[in-house]
């Protein structure tokens, strides 16, 4: 039998708009919808089974921003949807989860403060994803602005070992850019941690959603889809089939 691949259609809020950025650069930013929510509501109907939400303002501010419209769209979709950005406390973990999110995504903290995510890894498990966003092999965090000396690779046999079973990828140079996602790194990562990967960033064509479920079986989980899927440069009915 072969293993599941999700399709996770993705929102970025900013200001409480659904909005797109190039390679995490806030000023160049798209605005698709007043509204996150019905955003949210229009994938559910095209089919997907999880949402992926990215609180923009709190991953630069560090801490989350976007409650409100978050626990909206959880409230209302039905079906799962996790979270990232700006996660730094248990109390912030905690919220969010109290809010109808089914996973809560850590980025930054993973590098800057691992007491903090070895107690929520021990406490929450499977609705904690950490969050490698990968320059040239190695980790950036606050919000992309910032390059760390340590290895995605590494990070994520380590944070393994400390019980983390699902890791979210992002090739950095791949993302809002239409190129196609890094598959190799993917594939490394998921052998290496010996977890589920989810690929983010650069997903672009159905031949890429592809590419990534032909690693299924070796752990690579499934791909967010973002600018692609509004330009419509992706169908998302279509790649559910894929």
């Amino acid at each position: 039998m072969s293993a599941a691949f999700t399709i996770y259609p993705a929102i970025d809020i900013r200001a409480g708009k659904c909005v797109r950025l190039v390679q995490g650069d806030y000023g160049q930013e798209t605005v698709y919808n007043e509204h996150p929510a019905e955003v949210a509501l229009r994938w559910k109907a095209e089919g997907a089974s999880w949402i992926h939400l990215v609180d923009l303002d709190g991953a630069k501010e560090g801490k989350p921003i976007n409650d409100a419209v978050i626990g909206e769209i959880a409230q209302s979709v039905n079906i799962p949807v996790q979270v990232g950005g700006g996660l730094r406390t248990e109390a912030d973990v905690e919220r969010l989860l109290e809010l109808g999110v089914r996973r809560v995504i850590l980025g930054t903290a993973a590098i800057e403060d691992r007491v903090f995510v070895q107690s929520v890894l021990k406490r929450y498990g499977s609705q904690i994803a950490i969050g490698l966003d990968a320059r040239d092999g190695y980790v950036a965090t606050r919000g992309w602005l910032e390059t760390s000396t340590v290895r995605a690779v590494d990070l994520a046999q380590e944070l393994a070992g400390e019980g983390a079973e699902t890791f979210i990828f992002t090739d950095i140079s791949r993302d809002g850019m239409m190129q196609g996602p890094n598959v190799d790194a993917i594939v490394e990562l998921a052998r290496a941690s010996g977890q589920q990967v989810i690929a983010s960033g650069g997903v672009s064509s159905l031949t890429d959603v592809e590419a990534l479920a032909a690693f299924a079986n070796e752990g690579v989980s499934g791909a967010i889809i973002g600018k692609a899927l509004y330009t419509g440069a992706v169908d998302l009915s279509q790649a559910l089939k894929v």
